[in-house]
């Protein structure tokens, strides 16, 4: 594993802000984050990070050990003929287009989210109709310095939710369970999605992705810009244009102009519509 101090979280989040944190981990196995787990050196809290893509990382930086579970945590192997088995670390889309390579069905939708199986997992993430929750078999963790694992219906997914966010656990990989299918029409699929997202969505600029979770009977960003939202700014930090439910860093936004815009657009939707929007993204640090 690699150890680094004072690492600036900006390189590491897809938001492109954040100060320092006080000590930054690159990890290489499931046997280096059992040693950090059980070394007394590393006994402050973690935040576990995998590409940094739900992360708002205050400006002041964090005072607390981050251990990165991505740039040299991410195989990706076949456990039989319908089931993946990816590290924590390993790209959703290198997940699919692996599951692409060997003609496996059902995890298309998760093509274009930008993030890790492992934070996939933990956040229960979802795009175009299809959840983590649908293909899921077992969840490989360490909790309390110990292996384990945990079953899909032990991990208790909800909507953008899972047992992980209440438990103190690192997980370390997954099964996914896909079905046979047709690698030409898989292909198609995935050329779809990802076609409509670059339509849609403001992938040249630096974000988070979906800044709001979809509140019941709503679409987030329909909210945002029939309040007339749409460009609103704080600074950099933009409420995009092409998809309100996506706030931008135009260009040297800082963590606090995005978190001001968050709250901005929070209390005027809230005003103009009733509804009270919740992020989606997961605020780290002082604000």
């Amino acid at each position: 594993m690699i150890v680094l101090d004072n690492e600036p979280m900006m390189k590491h989040t897809t938001f492109r802000t954040g100060g320092p944190a006080k000590r930054f981990i690159k990890i290489e196995s499931v046997e280096d984050i059992l040693k950090i787990s059980n070394d007394s050196e590393y006994s402050d809290d973690f935040l576990i990070i995998g590409n940094g893509s739900n992360l708002l990382v205050s400006d002041k930086g964090i005072d607390t050990t981050v251990i990165q579970i991505y740039d040299m945590f991410n195989s990706i192997s076949l456990i039989d003929d319908v089931t993946i088995h990816a590290d924590a670390g390993a790209l959703l889309s290198k997940v699919a287009v692996f599951a692409r390579d060997n003609s496996l069905t059902g995890f298309e939708f998760a093509s274009g989210i930008p993030g890790t199986a492992g934070g996939a997992v933990f956040m229960n993430a979802g795009a175009y109709g299809g959840e983590m929750k649908d293909c899921v078999v077992k969840v490989y963790a360490v909790t309390d310095g110990k292996e384990v694992v945990f079953t899909n219906e032990e991990m208790k997914f909800g909507y953008r939710e899972s047992i992980a966010m209440q438990k103190n656990m690192i997980i370390t990989g997954v099964d996914i369970r896909l079905q046979k299918g047709d690698k030409d029409s898989i292909t198609a699929m995935m050329n779809d999605l990802n076609g409509r997202r670059r339509e849609k969505q403001p992938l040249e600029y630096p974000s988070a992705g979906s800044t709001f979770k979809r509140p019941e009977g709503y679409f987030a960003g329909k909210l945002i810009m029939d309040s007339g939202l749409a460009g609103y700014s704080v600074g950099d930090a933009e409420v995009s244009e092409k998809h309100c439910g996506f706030v931008i860093n135009k260009g040297h936004a800082t963590s606090d102009e995005i978190y001001k815009l968050i709250c901005n657009v929070q209390d005027i939707v809230k005003e103009k519509t009733g509804i009270m929007l919740e992020t989606e993204v997961r605020l780290i640090g002082e604000f």
